[in-house]
């Protein structure tokens, strides 16, 4: 037998409802506030996460499924969205067209890391792009379509965490700080923050290794080294949150874990999931698109893992809408009836009526077992007598009550008594 690739998981049909549900809620949402999907290949060249997600992150330097395809070119299955619809978003001239530009994307990502709850090796995303606008409002309306998002979800124990990590001008001196802060911690700090330190200190913050932590928690705060006018962008920010309802706290350690971000930065946390508690998480990239050779457009989006969104909605005990069961099993007592039924099944179903017969030649009392088990309202039982009336006894599974309906008359009756 061969098994399933570690770090990857079935989605059942008994499950898929889950799923669906989360990706309806996803849509009426985005499609609320103006977004469209977009879909994007998922390989794509390995240099566009490199140059786009950052050469110091994990997701390039440890987690990346990469291989040389039959041409010899590097291909690498994406490990993120949002460098791949800013490829899409180039390479296609969308900047040429009315701005801002909305997407959002549903789709399946790949790291090489250590599965566990809520994280696997193959996971799926929501996340939503919004490109061409750079101001407060912009990053107001993403954290607010997350927040609506989450919300109609029915979760009630996430909360939003915001920060700044400014611009590049007011984060090079940030840098400097950090570097005279850690330098003489260095030798009691992991080979990756020691790794860091040169390229990219402010990652050192984000350490998750219990030897670090000590270090990373006295370190100097982004907000304090902000120049005035991300200063001014931040407390607008702020300023639209609040007026808007959306309540949060300032959180300083919040750097997010790819090179890309700028600016406003946020995640939303649960308390009901467990060691890893964010489901969400996104912010500013201003300078990612002319990282990747368009001219210079600002950018602000977010990304959520379904998986991690399925494990909260489970401990808040969130009830998902079970999918209903089919309106009408059509039982056939013998060949001919069954026969019949088929026929019968395949005009209900142009009807609009979703309906099922027996393929398995059960007996009368097996196929009602197992309409019961399909949870139909209605069985319509079809004999010799049925077929020489041209209509079937029809039992609501509810009430057990029953009925002769005339054949041609029996989807207008199932629709209106569903």
């Amino acid at each position: 037998m061969i098994n399933i690739p570690k770090g990857t998981k079935d989605v059942l049909p008994s499950d898929v409802y889950k799923w669906q549900y989360i990706e309806e809620i996803a849509r009426k949402t985005a499609h609320g506030y103006g977004f469209s999907e977009i879909r994007t290949p998922v390989f794509e060249y390995t240099e566009l996460f490199q140059r786009g997600v950052g050469e110091t992150t994990d997701v390039v330097g440890k987690e990346m499924y990469t291989f040389l395809d039959k041409g010899g070119r590097s291909i690498t299955l994406r490990p993120e969205g949002t460098a791949g619809v800013a490829r899409a978003f180039i390479e296609n001239g969308l900047q040429g067209g009315a701005m801002p530009f909305k997407a959002y994307y549903l789709f399946s990502a790949y790291r090489y890391e250590r599965p566990q709850a809520g994280r696997l090796r193959e996971f799926h995303q929501f996340g939503a792009e919004l490109y061409g606008a750079s101001s407060p409002e912009a990053d107001a309306e993403v954290i607010a379509l997350a927040d609506g998002f989450l919300k109609n979800l029915g979760l009630k124990q996430v909360r939003l965490n915001l920060n700044s990590i400014g611009c590049p001008a007011c984060r090079a001196k940030y840098q400097e700080a950090l570097r005279d802060y850690f330098r003489p911690h260095l030798s009691e700090m992991c080979p990756d923050c020691n790794a860091r330190f040169e390229k990219n200190p402010m990652r050192m913050i984000d350490c998750k290794e219990e030897g670090c932590k000590k270090f990373t928690a006295g370190a100097p705060r982004m907000l304090d080294f902000l120049c005035d006018e991300c200063k001014e962008h931040f407390e607008a920010v702020k300023k639209l949150l609040t007026g808007a309802g959306i309540s949060y706290t300032i959180d300083p350690s919040i750097v997010r874990g790819l090179d890309y971000y700028s600016r406003t930065v946020f995640e939303f946390t649960s308390s009901a999931a467990g060691a890893q508690g964010t489901v969400l998480g996104g912010g500013r990239y201003d300078g990612l698109l002319s990282q990747l050779g368009a001219k210079p457009t600002p950018a602000v989006g977010f990304g959520a893992g379904i998986e991690r969104l399925l494990m909260v909605l489970e401990a808040e005990g969130v009830e998902i809408p079970s999918p209903e069961g089919v309106s009408c099993y059509l039982l056939g007592m013998d060949p001919e009836s069954r026969q019949r039924a088929f026929l019968l099944a395949e005009e209900l179903r142009k009807e609009g009526v979703s309906c099922e017969t027996d393929l398995l030649e059960r007996s009368v009392k097996a196929q009602f077992k197992y309409a019961d088990k399909l949870g139909a309202k209605f069985v319509a039982v079809i004999g010799e007598s049925e077929l020489s009336e041209g209509a079937a006894e029809v039992k609501d599974m509810r009430s057990s009550f029953s009925e002769r309906v005339k054949f041609g008359e029996l989807a207008q009756y199932i629709i209106g008594k569903r």
